[in-house]
């Protein structure tokens, strides 16, 4: 029976030329993602800069072009409205308001008032208020989840593989975290607890691919004792290419309907996934096999010249 393949069996590409050019590449996009990080800054949401929260269900399908206008015009800064569970159902969100308890006391009632005048029949379920302490409390053990993720990972790739392979995968998760920081502040998405579950699934993604990629180099170290380590890393991604864009391609296509039309309440969360999933599939190829070249070069294969079933191998996919 004939399968399609998308990319054929016995690719031959050398990835490993453009090693330098894809770790620069890398290195420039993470660097101006830190900058960007500290300047202009992320758009935190309410998790991690306190604010209001309200939960209301309107009469009718919610108007967003009518309702955003109207809680602007109450001076409290940024609105955000969310759609979530039907277009009855609306979350609001203001920035918290200066000004102590009090203030927020105040903002809540005016905000009552105006839904119950302007939105007549609408109805608030839920009303809750982030603090600053809370807020910073939530933010922190969002980055130490991050940070436990990385080092639980880097502890199972060294412990399965050997050091260099932890060591390129989880510098590679780095620098693929740190340009999803940068999407965030680019395009100005909420940064808010449903991000750092963004990311945590990102990075599941992406060092999943590497675990095959890399399980393949080393059933290929043991397979192929004499093969030169660029020709083996080469070798080893192209007999894995077909699986890693397969993968990658059913994983976009079903996050890409949630970013189409999964209206505002998961767009930005859907969006993100697939920039990330682009990310984490090339850096498999262009970032974590080049230091893996790198850190393994002395290591885990010493050089030499392809002979006998080494070269007839090399010459196959």
């Amino acid at each position: 029976m004939y399968r399609l393949r998308l990319i054929p069996d016995d690719t031959k590409i050398p990835f490993m030329r453009g090693r330098i050019a894809g770790l620069v590449v890398s290195a420039v996009l993470s660097l101006a993602s830190v900058i960007l990080f500290f300047y202009p800054g992320l758009n935190y949401g309410i998790d991690f800069r306190g604010g209001i929260l309200f939960e209301v269900r309107t009469q009718g399908p919610a108007d967003f072009t009518v309702m955003r206008p109207s809680l602007t015009a109450l001076g409290f800064g940024e609105v955000g409205l969310q759609e979530f569970g039907s277009p009855q159902d609306v979350l609001i969100r203001l920035e918290r308001q200066p000004g102590g308890e009090e203030a927020q006391q105040s903002a809540v009632g005016r905000v009552r008032t105006l839904l119950a005048e302007r939105f007549a029949g609408s109805e608030v379920r839920r009303v809750e208020a982030v603090g600053a302490t809370v807020s910073e409390e939530l933010f922190r053990n969002g980055m130490i989840a991050m940070g436990l993720a990385l080092v639980a990972m880097l502890a199972y790739i060294a412990f399965r593989f050997q050091w260099p392979f932890g060591v390129g995968a989880v510098t590679t998760l780095i620098l693929d975290v740190t340009k999803l920081v940068g999407i965030y502040v680019v395009f100005r998405f909420q940064f808010n607890l449903d991000s750092i579950a963004v990311i945590l699934t990102v990075m599941g993604f992406s060092i999943n691919d590497k675990v095959v990629v890399y399980d393949r180099m080393r059933e290929n170290l043991r397979k192929y004792k004499t093969m030169p380590l660029r020709q083996l890393v080469d070798l080893s991604i192209n007999e894995t290419l077909n699986r890693t864009i397969n993968t990658s391609l059913t994983t976009f296509l079903a996050a890409l309907p949630l970013a189409v039309v999964g209206g505002e309440a998961l767009q930005d969360f859907a969006i993100v996934i697939l920039i990330g999933i682009v990310i984490g599939t090339s850096s498999s190829i262009f970032i974590a096999a080049p230091i893996l070249l790198f850190l393994g070069e002395g290591r885990l294969r010493r050089g030499g010249t392809p002979t006998g079933g080494d070269a007839a191998a090399a010459a196959r996919p």
